[in-house]
């Protein structure tokens, strides 16, 4: 006789979202529905809907839709320890993502401030041969009893560590190369 030994298996989604402001509650309202049939704490779960909301946002004012269909990608991945990854593609723009100090009076300008207080790191990672920019964060469960979350930085901008297991967000190449990853072979939910 053959023991089964069950195991968490991590969840991950993908979905072509418009480039406009209609595509950020649509894709808010799917990742929280998807995180938390997955299990996922409520902490992360929110946090993790607020930075998928400021990087949509971010995509939507700053950066270019990706062609063939004036969409940006969105992707997140809930791994079995809770802890979750929330990647965003855009057709780039003229600056770079960096967080800023805006004055008290401007009225936007925290987007990556807020993603940098409530990710355990976050990045960027350019795709020149595709004309793509990636931003991405790591979320995790702030623990019991209080404790800190670790990290809360910015290291690794240039990096793609977090990326990995996000099904057609590893690299990004050939956006159209990710068949039945939910959205990012060009079809939107």
């Amino acid at each position: 006789m053959a023991w089964v030994v069950a195991q968490e298996v991590s969840a991950s989604s993908t979905m072509a979202v418009p480039h406009g402001p209609i595509g950020v509650g649509q894709a808010r309202r799917r990742m929280r529905g998807e995180l938390r049939a997955s299990g996922a704490p409520d902490a992360v779960v929110d946090d993790a809907v607020l930075i998928l909301s400021e990087l949509l946002s971010n995509a939507y004012r700053h950066a270019r839709p990706l062609p063939p269909d004036d969409s940006v990608r969105a992707g997140w991945r809930c791994a079995a320890d809770g802890e979750v990854t929330i990647a965003v593609t855009d057709g780039g723009g003229p600056t770079r993502p960096m967080p800023s100090t805006p004055s008290v009076t401007a009225r936007g300008g925290r987007g990556l401030s807020i993603i940098t207080s409530l990710a355990v790191t976050w990045g960027v990672r350019e795709d020149a041969e595709l004309d793509a920019v990636t931003v991405w964060a790591v979320v995790t469960d702030t623990g019991s009893g209080g404790d800190e979350k670790p990290g809360k930085n910015a290291a690794g901008l240039d990096g793609t560590a977090g990326l990995d297991g996000i099904a057609g967000l590893d690299g990004c190449e050939g956006l159209d190369a990710c068949e039945g990853l939910g959205g990012l072979d060009g079809s939107s939910v």
